[in-house]
């Protein structure tokens, strides 16, 4: 029933109120209605752009979850390579470790060798002390023995150039030796090893000579220099020396001196320089 139909079952006083308040009431509504309206309106483009904004955050979110997921993932990988990087180290420690075993057995092992080694060389060195003794106890043995040979056995090894000959202690002729040499020179000549006197058998006067032999199993330089020194003295004294040198074996060295020395060589029956050495003796004699 609408309002005017209403406003004619009032009484005619009341009904032109009724409408105007009727009216009144309309308007008022439609205000207010007006209004609530514009608020939904508000309110809905709130809410859109509310649910634009939840939008964006979820998709943000779910950016931020696929990094997650990646991070994740990638701490994972390094996780996994940090664990294979300490079985590695774990591997390599444990092959340090032994080959430090093998080291320090090695040690042992070289520090053992060193000490045999040290001990070897100490043997051996007293090994060679004993037989250079041996060497020089046996040098000196062979040279006794040849300075009896060629004192005993002088006409074997000189037969060929001096008759007769033989050999002379040295004591027999101290008091010429004296008489005419200082006591310096005398103690010089006192270790000659072999003094021989013989007659030169192919001069025709077969005049008298003197050996002054220095003799050793190996005949050195030295050796033939002390020839030489005490053939000189001899010389000095009034008899006519020449310097020989005796012995099993002669060093190059020697062997050059001698020649130029003009020095007599003897060994193993055999004669060197004797010529020389002979033309040498009657030469200075002469001078």
């Amino acid at each position: 029933m609408s309002l005017v139909a209403i406003a004619r079952r009032l009484p005619e006083d009341l009904q032109l109120p009724m409408l105007e308040f009727a009216e009144a009431l309309e308007e008022d509504l439609r205000a207010k209605l007006a209004v609530r309206r514009e608020d939904f309106e508000a309110l809905q483009a709130a809410v859109r752009e509310l649910a634009e904004a939840q939008r964006r955050t979820e998709q943000r979110l779910e950016e931020l979850a696929e990094a997650q997921r990646r991070t994740e993932q990638r701490l994972e990988a390094l996780a996994e390579a940090q664990r294979r990087t300490e079985e590695r180290l774990e591997a390599l420690a444990e092959a340090q470790r032994r080959t430090e075993e093998r080291l320090d057995h090695l040690e042992a092992v070289v520090a053992r060798l060193a000490e045999a080694q040290l001990r070897t060389e100490e043997t051996l060195n007293k090994l060679i002390q004993r037989v250079d003794r041996i060497e020089v106890k046996l040098g000196g043995l062979v040279g006794d023995n040849l300075e009896r040979k060629y004192r005993e056995r002088a006409f074997a090894f000189l037969g060929q150039v001096l008759r007769p000959v033989h050999s002379v202690p040295l004591q027999d002729l101290l008091p010429q030796l004296e008489a005419r040499l200082t006591e310096a020179e005398v103690d010089e000549l006192l270790p000659l090893d072999v003094l021989l006197r013989g007659q030169v058998r192919h001069l025709p006067s077969r005049p008298e000579i003197w050996l002054a032999m220095e003799v050793s199993a190996v005949v050195d330089q030295s050796d033939v220099e002390r020839a030489v020194n005490r053939a000189r003295l001899l010389n000095k004294a009034g008899l006519r020396a020449m310097p020989a040198a005796a012995g099993e074996e002669f060093t190059e060295g020697a062997r050059l001196l001698a020649i130029r020395q003009r020095v007599l060589l003897l060994q193993d029956g055999h004669r060197y320089n004797w010529s020389e050495a002979l033309e040498q003796l009657f030469t200075a004699g002469e001078g």
